[in-house]
C-alpha cells in the first residue's frame, strides 16, 4: 500500500514539476536557463544523498574508458526532455504536456525491449502489447479530441497544425525519456549504485545546461531574476521533485518491479495533470476537463497495464 501510494505521489509530482519549472520560466525568460536552475538544484541534493549513503562520488578512468559513450549520455537526454516539458506547458497544457510524451515513453520503451538496445533483457513484442498499443492510441485520441474540435472554432488552421508539431515534439521527447531510463538503468548495474548513477546523471544535466546557456545566453545573470522580483519559493523546487521522483523510482523498481513501478508512475503523472489543469494550480492556464478526456485517460491507463503487465 505505501509502495502504490509513493509510486502515485512522484508520478503525480513529475506534472507538478513541470508545472514549477514553467512558472521559473517566467522569471528567468530562457528555458534554458530554468532548466539549468532545475537540474543544478537537483545535482545539488544527489550529491548530498550520494554523500549520505556512503556511494563514491568519483569514477576511475580505466572505468570511463571501458564502457561505450551512451552510458554516459543520461543526463543529456534529461536536458532534453526537461526543457521540451517547459515548452509545451504553456502551448498545450497540462494534460497533453503529460500524455503525449507518455506516448513516446511506450513507444519507446517497446522498441527497447524488443531489441535489447542498452543492454536491457529482451521482451518479446506479444498479443497482448497489440492490443494494449490500440487501447492507448485510443485513448490518446480522446484525450486531445475535445480540445482539436474548440481549437478548430477558436483559432486559425495554421494554430492548430502548430499543435500537433508540438505533440510530436512530445512524443519524440518521451522518447528520450525512455532511452534515459534504459541508459541510468544499465549505468546504475555498472557502477553497482542506483544513487550514484543518479548522481552522475544529474551532473551530466547540469554541465551540458551550464555549457549551453554560456554560448546560448552569454550571461547566466537571469538566475538572480526570480531573486529580484521575489518570486514564490515554490519555483526552486523543480530541481529537488526531479532527483527525488528518480530516487524513489529506483527504489520502488526494487521492491514491487518496474511494470507495476510505470503503471503507478504514469496513473500519478495523468491525475495529477487533471488537477493541475482544472483547478490552475501552480497559476498554470486553467482549462476545462470533459468526460470523453476522462474516458481517454483511462483508456491510456488501460493500454499500459497491458503492455507492462502482460
Amino acid at each position: 500500500m505505501i509502495a502504490a501510494l509513493l509510486g502515485v505521489l512522484i508520478g503525480s509530482g513529475l506534472s507538478f514539476q513541470t508545472a514549477v519549472n514553467s512558472q521559473l520560466r517566467k522569471f528567468v525568460i530562457s528555458p534554458y536557463l530554468a532548466s539549468m536552475i532545475s537540474f543544478t538544484i537537483g545535482a545539488v541534493f544527489l550529491f548530498v544523498t550520494t554523500l549520505v549513503s556512503g556511494a563514491p562520488l568519483g569514477i576511475s578512468w580505466d572505468l570511463i574508458s571501458n564502457q561505450p559513450i551512451w552510458i554516459w549520455l543520461g543526463g543529456m537526454l534529461g536536458v532534453i526532455f526537461l526543457t521540451v516539458n517547459i515548452l509545451l506547458f504553456p502551448k498545450l497544457g497540462s494534460v497533453q504536456t503529460a500524455i503525449m510524451p507518455i506516448l513516446g515513453q511506450i513507444i519507446m520503451g517497446m522498441l527497447i525491449d524488443n531489441f535489447g538496445w542498452f543492454s536491457s533483457m529482451k521482451v518479446p513484442f506479444g498479443v497482448n502489447r497489440v492490443f494494449g498499443i490500440a487501447l492507448l492510441l485510443v485513448g490518446v485520441f480522446l484525450a486531445i479530441a475535445i480540445q482539436e474540435v474548440r481549437s478548430r472554432k477558436e483559432v486559425k488552421s495554421n494554430r492548430n497544425l502548430m499543435q500537433w508539431v508540438w505533440r510530436l515534439i512530445g512524443v519524440i521527447s518521451g522518447m528520450l525519456a525512455s532511452t534515459q531510463v534504459a541508459i541510468n538503468g544499465q549505468l546504475g548495474v555498472v557502477l553497482n549504485s542506483s544513487v550514484q548513477a543518479a548522481f552522475i546523471s544529474f551532473f551530466v544535466g547540469a554541465v551540458t545546461l551550464i555549457i549551453v546557456v554560456a554560448v546560448k545566453e552569454r550571461s547566466f545573470t537571469g538566475v538572480k531574476a526570480p531573486i529580484k522580483q521575489k518570486a514564490p519559493w515554490i519555483v526552486w523546487i523543480g530541481g529537488l521533485i526531479g532527483a527525488v521522483y528518480v530516487l524513489v523510482n529506483v527504489y520502488l523498481v526494487g521492491q514491487i518491479g518496474t511494470g507495476q513501478t510505470v503503471i503507478l508512475v504514469l496513473f500519478g503523472q495523468i491525475a495529477g495533470s487533471l488537477l493541475i489543469q482544472r483547478f490552475g494550480l501552480i497559476n498554470s492556464p486553467k482549462m476545462r476537463i470533459d468526460w470523453i478526456q476522462i474516458v481517454g485517460l483511462v483508456l491510456i491507463l488501460g493500454g499500459v497495464i497491458l503492455i507492462k503487465l502482460f
